[in-house]
């Protein structure tokens, strides 16, 4: 069951991930590499190298949850960040565009009153 919401926060981290990597290794990159407990209600995104394939590591009450996508054809666009760390927030609605394929280059947020 794919049980993420808009009341998370997501963190991409901003390093090409080996995808060999499971959920301690992940965990792992999270807590060294970016300072942060992996087991926090967070969750964590990551990308290899070529772009097409994606983790999300959740933390639920009993355990972790790997979500896994790997793309047949294309990348995922993602935005050069300067950045100092490793980690760069994003919300809800610009993962689920990111999952889906759709660009997150250029987003323009209209202000809504």
């Amino acid at each position: 069951m794919f049980n993420l919401s808009n009341s998370q926060k997501f963190y991409l981290y901003s390093k090409s991930t080996d995808m060999r990597k499971s959920f301690d290794g992940l965990s792992g990159l999270v807590l060294v590499d970016a300072d942060e407990l992996p087991t926090s209600t967070s969750v964590y995104v990551f990308i290899n190298k070529g772009r097409n394939k994606m983790k999300l590591l959740h933390w639920t009450g009993g355990g972790f949850v790997l979500y896994y996508k790997r793309l047949e054809q294309g990348n995922f666009e993602i935005p050069d960040y300067d950045i100092d760390g490793s980690l760069i927030v994003l919300d809800y609605t610009k993962i689920v565009m990111l999952i889906d394929g759709i660009s997150i280059l250029n987003l323009n947020k209209r202000k809504r009153y």
